[in-house]
């Protein structure tokens, strides 16, 4: 078995598997006409099922054959311009190669003595960004696995600033269009259901300062703590962004801790022409990043940033046999020191990569190409009479609902749209999103492909009609 291990006996054999590998990825994405083959989880289950993983194949070639029977036959395919599902990139060659060489070398970012270089490539990868969002020189972060887990990080930082023992009178402000990791960090760090404060949106479903003023007031007058205050630059479903000099200025003036999750619109920092939409981030006390999404990288790939890196000793924790306290004497760079995780990837050097080949300008043009994108589904939608759009798009988010015009029932148009996305995705001919607007179904094409085209849109949106169509007719039949 040990002529499996990777070493330098076997440095051929590795050189062998992973080209056999790679070409056959290549061969498959150069192949797929569409993003998703339909498959169904009762017909994908038993070939799964069937495989007996205590007799090995004792080869690779054999092992990729299996593979694609049960997996990179039917996996969904977001380098697809049909793809316009959820928050998923086609990702950049560089960062792709980057994953290679940190998979076959596997350096664990937790302590100097396992990764040197790696170490010293993810510091400046933090700085490079903490200089992009302008947080000052004492700033410093890390990298995660995800928004969900630097939001958790962020807002533990703030409880622990808050410096009170009494949870209960914490109060974390985020707009009712956030991330529901904000509501899950909260339940994660102790904190009670009534923590969170939902704060309404304007027609552009950004958060309203007003009401987060008044919100704030009565939290004060209340005796309770406003221990941090979530905007978010990208909503999930709308790509809105919160105003966020306005929210700085009140946590200023309430001394919580501003806390912006980034992890949309975090793509702004490299953008050439649509950077300025992220001003007043520079006064957030810690930011979410996540690359791999408007930054084209693999998943993961995604950062915390703080404005202030003494914060990041909340996190701290010592063991003798891995991150003795004698290693900060000896300013030994042991990032497990600022991380929740031990283990971690080296997922820095797939942004280094693309950095690297591409240069920033490289990656923000293509997010503005998708923004631009957006931009033109607004107008498709917007003079198209079967659709009701609800905002003009920030990003690169659109939503949007047939409304057909021999149907009044809101809960029937509620099933036709339903139904549509899921006919489309059972097809293969395109997978969208969905979600809901003031408790009514709705459709939502997430775009970060600059390969999508305004015909991909409104070939899209003829499928969709389609289905609905043939759902209503169906329907109305039936009823009659």
């Amino acid at each position: 078995m040990r002529s499996h291990l990777l070493n330098d006996a076997t440095a051929e054999q590795y050189r062998r598997s992973v080209t056999e590998g790679v070409e056959r990825v290549a061969s498959r994405l150069a192949s797929t006409r569409q993003p998703f083959t339909g498959v169904t989880p009762d017909e994908l289950a038993p070939l799964v099922a069937a495989v007996d993983l205590d007799t090995p194949l004792g080869d690779a070639s054999a092992a990729l054959d299996e593979l694609e029977q049960v997996y990179l036959r039917d996996a969904v395919y977001f380098h697809h311009p049909r793809y316009l599902g959820h928050l998923n990139c086609p990702v950049v060659i560089p960062a792709v190669l980057g994953e290679a060489v940190l998979s076959a070398v596997n350096s664990s970012l937790d302590t100097w003595d396992q990764s040197a270089g790696g170490t010293l490539i993810e510091r400046k990868l933090i700085d490079w960004t903490t200089g992009r969002i302008g947080l000052g020189p004492a700033a410093d972060g890390v990298f995660t696995s995800g928004g969900t887990q630097s939001n958790l990080q962020a807002l533990l930082l703030a409880r622990e600033e808050a410096k009170t023992d009494d949870l209960a009178k914490l109060r974390i402000f985020s707009s009712e269009c956030s991330h529901f990791s904000v509501q899950k960090s909260a339940k994660l760090l102790g904190l009670p259901p009534q923590s969170v404060i939902s704060v309404p949106t304007d027609r552009d479903k950004r958060m309203q300062s007003v009401a987060l003023a008044a919100e704030l007031e009565l939290c004060a007058a209340q005796g309770l703590t406003p221990m941090a205050i979530v905007a978010t630059a990208g909503t999930t479903d709308f790509g809105s962004i919160d105003p966020l000099p306005e929210i700085a200025e009140l946590a200023a003036q309430y001394g919580a801790w501003m806390h912006v999750d980034a992890a949309y619109g975090c793509g702004l920092l490299a953008s050439p022409t649509r950077r300025h939409l992220l001003d007043g981030i520079e006064r957030a006390d810690s930011v979410t990043v996540d690359y791999h999404k408007s930054f084209f990288q693999p998943v993961s790939s995604s950062a915390v940033l703080v404005r202030d890196g003494a914060t990041l000793r909340h996190a701290t924790y010592h063991a003798d046999y891995l991150n003795p306290r004698r290693t900060l004497e000896e300013r030994i760079p042991n990032q497990v020191d600022k991380s929740l995780q031990t283990t971690r990837r080296f997922d820095a050097l797939k942004l280094w990569m693309t950095l690297r080949v591409m240069g920033a300008d490289g990656v923000g043009q293509l997010f503005d190409e998708v923004c631009d994108l957006a931009a033109a589904g607004w107008d498709v939608l917007a003079a198209d009479p079967r659709y009701d759009v609800v905002v003009q798009p920030s990003l690169s988010t659109l939503v949007f609902r047939y409304i057909p015009t021999a149907v009044t029932s809101p809960a029937e148009i509620d099933r036709a749209n339903l139904h549509a996305r899921k006919a489309l995705f059972a097809s293969g001919e395109a997978v969208v999103a969905g979600t809901k607007v003031d408790g009514r179904q709705y459709l939502k094409f997430t775009l970060l492909n600059p390969e999508t085209t305004v015909h991909d849109i409104t070939a899209v949106l003829d499928l969709i009609a389609g289905h609905a169509e043939q759902y209503l007719g169906e329907n109305l039949v039936h009823a009659s």
